[in-house]
């Protein structure tokens, strides 16, 4: 299958404006690297005019469903020694509920590198985000990992250079925008473990500070590489930093490589989240960190450690769960959650918009604060949603009239551009609230719905009715079987009745018109390999397929959480076979196959409306 990186993906979101609870929940502090301008040293080692762009543009894709090259989306190349490319982040930064940034801070003896950014937040008082520094006290190296391997430049710890380390950067902490805990600016550390003393060096820190009219400092580490208690390292507290420390299942056997010498790791973001959000807060000050995701292969190439299956929507319940659960543990001035990271494009671990997402990342992390003070719950509507895909204009009438007149309904209708006028006279004198979306002839009704789906479900609708003009030109039955299908997921006078049952019943997940529910494995037609794709990019393990449900015909009510697996997954149009009368084998047939597979996997149940099955409905399916 195609995977381009350049298209925009189900479920990306254009910037749209909406209000931040004040006050916040939570200070979010997103890392963020300033690699993105030229200096004289990265030009020597890795060649004239190099930033992390150069990393990041060079990845390719490992194996099937692996998204390389990452691309920018609405901020573009951009390059940190121009002073407004500061300014757009800070302003996006704001706007989404980003509290702070934490810049990297690289200090080698008195020796500092890519420092312009920070400088020019320091002169620029109009800058009013709030920022703290890490100091990442780790060598450089050709590997990246700051492991001692072809060093570029060293550090040497004593003494003298903890002095001269806290009295340069001084003239930052000074500053009344620099971010404080309890009245007292706030340094991290990356790597303590690397110090011949660290609490020597801390006391070292707070004295001088002391001394020179700062006051007391609020020094932490980060749990990158070692997990002390802060106590034993001199410090205040610690860092949550994933992914790191957290072990991982590996789906390094699950993929299909594209380059046969891959030897790095693939791993299973939603363990990391998972894990995040279970893990008890120890007895010592623990700030929780969050993470959109991860994938080095930029920096690391055919040997990077990628984390698949991250998505907004699920990096958002990750968010919203450590602000509402684990940060609020912490009194108040200590509800700090940190987000890795703002920007490391060469490792896959991004807030700011790209091209395949666009601002989805940061509206999700906007959402979560708004969801954790409940400022972001959707008011409950009368209205039944119905997603019909109309690409035959003569056939929506007949529809219209099978929808329930006890109900009020709001339509979300697909179709092409040259049908839409059509399309829309008949809806309009349906007297029905309706929206219609304009798609490509691609994906058949598959695609349509998912990107009509994603829309419902961002906006907090919990149900919905999926139907389409079926005409199935290549059978003598075609309207007979469409008809069948449409009295049987919406008998005369039922659909108030299904709507109260999956109100009453929370274990409902998606219901199938009787006689059109079957068994998957009796049903693959040319669709299995077509399918083993569509599943690992879902993230469904092979066992989950077995006994697995498939609802012949594609018309169902179902949880918009039921279908969460593909609608987190990204699919973006281009994955999508073109359109040439196709009767199996397409992603689009592998697709419908899995939207029951899809509702167990998430732990809902899927059944079929009772009814009459008289004229043999089984029979409709593939005879």
């Amino acid at each position: 299958m195609r995977s381009a990186t350049d298209e925009r993906a189900v479920g990306a979101l254009p910037r749209r404006h909406q209000s931040l609870p004040a006050p916040l929940p939570a200070t979010l502090v997103a890392f963020y690297l300033p690699q993105f301008h030229r200096i004289a040293e990265n030009d020597a080692w890795w060649g004239e005019g190099f930033t992390e762009w150069r990393n990041v543009t060079r990845a390719l894709p490992q194996f099937e469903g692996h998204f390389q090259p990452r691309l920018p989306g609405a901020l573009g190349f951009y390059d940190l020694s121009d002073a407004s490319t500061l300014h757009r982040q800070a302003d996006l930064a704001r706007e989404y509920g980003i509290g702070a940034f934490c810049f990297y801070y690289y200090w080698f003896n008195g020796r500092r590198l890519l420092e312009s950014p920070l400088e020019q937040w320091l002169a620029d008082k109009s800058l009013q985000l709030s920022v703290c520094l890490c100091w990442a006290n780790e060598p450089w190296t050709r590997q990246w990992d700051g492991r001692p391997q072809d060093t570029l430049i060293a550090q040497r710890h004593d003494d003298a250079d903890d002095m001269a380390f806290i009295s340069h950067v001084s003239r930052y902490l000074e500053d009344e925008r620099y971010l404080r805990i309890d009245g007292r600016p706030l340094i991290l550390i990356y790597r303590p473990g690397l110090l011949p003393n660290a609490r020597a060096t801390t006391e070292r820190w707070r004295a001088w500070c002391r001394e020179n009219g700062i006051g007391e400092i609020f020094i932490a580490y980060v749990q990158s590489f070692e997990r002390p208690d802060p106590a034993d390292v001199g410090c205040d507290a610690a860092i949550e930093f994933p992914p790191n420390l957290v072990p991982l299942p590996s789906l390094a056997r699950e993929q299909h490589a594209l380059n046969p010498a891959f030897e790095g790791e693939v791993l299973d973001w939603r363990e990391l989240a998972g894990h995040s959000q279970s893990r008890p807060l120890p007895d010592y000050l623990l700030f929780p960190g969050v993470n959109p995701g991860w994938d080095n292969q930029p920096r690391r190439p055919g040997a990077g450690r990628a984390l698949l299956h991250a998505s907004p929507r699920r990096y958002q319940d990750w968010l919203e769960a450590t602000i509402r659960e684990r940060s609020a543990r912490l009194p108040q001035s200590h509800r700090l959650v940190f987000v890795n990271a703002w920007n490391e494009w060469a490792e896959g671990a991004i807030l700011e918009p790209d091209a395949r997402w666009d601002h989805a990342w940061l509206d999700a992390t906007r959402a979560a604060l708004r969801n954790a003070t409940g400022m972001g719950a959707a008011a409950p509507s009368e209205k039944v949603c119905a997603i019909i895909h109309a690409w035959y204009p003569d056939v929506l009438a007949e529809l219209l009239d099978s929808l329930d007149g006890v109900c009020k309904w709001r339509l979300l209708v697909t179709t092409g551009a040259a049908q839409q006028a059509e399309i829309h006279r008949i809806l309009q004198a349906s007297g029905h609230e309706y929206d219609i979306i304009t798609c490509a002839n691609r994906g058949r009704d598959i695609l349509p719905f998912l990107v009509a789906a994603a829309r419902l479900r961002d906006e907090g609708v919990p149900l919905v009715l999926k139907l389409h003009t079926k005409r199935s030109t290549h059978r003598p039955d075609g309207a007979a079987w469409r008809k069948h299908l449409v009295d049987g997921v919406l008998p005369r006078g039922e659909a108030k009745a299904i709507v109260e049952r999956f109100m009453e019943d929370t274990r409902l997940g998606l219901l199938a018109p009787m006689g059109h529910l079957h068994s998957l494995q009796d049903h693959l037609g040319a669709n299995e390999n077509v399918l083993d794709y569509a599943r690992r990019r879902v993230g469904i393990p092979m066992e989950a397929m077995r006994d697995a449900p498939f609802v012949a015909g594609s018309m169902f009510w179902v949880r918009t959480d039921a279908l969460a697996p593909i609608l987190d997954a990204g699919f973006m149009p281009g994955e999508f076979e073109d359109e040439s009368g196709q009767l199996d084998g397409t992603l689009a047939h592998a697709l419908e196959r899995l939207f029951g597979v899809s509702a167990k996997a998430t732990g809902y149940e899927v059944e079929a409306i009772p009814g009459d099955s008289s004229g043999h409905a089984g029979n409709f399916y593939g005879h």
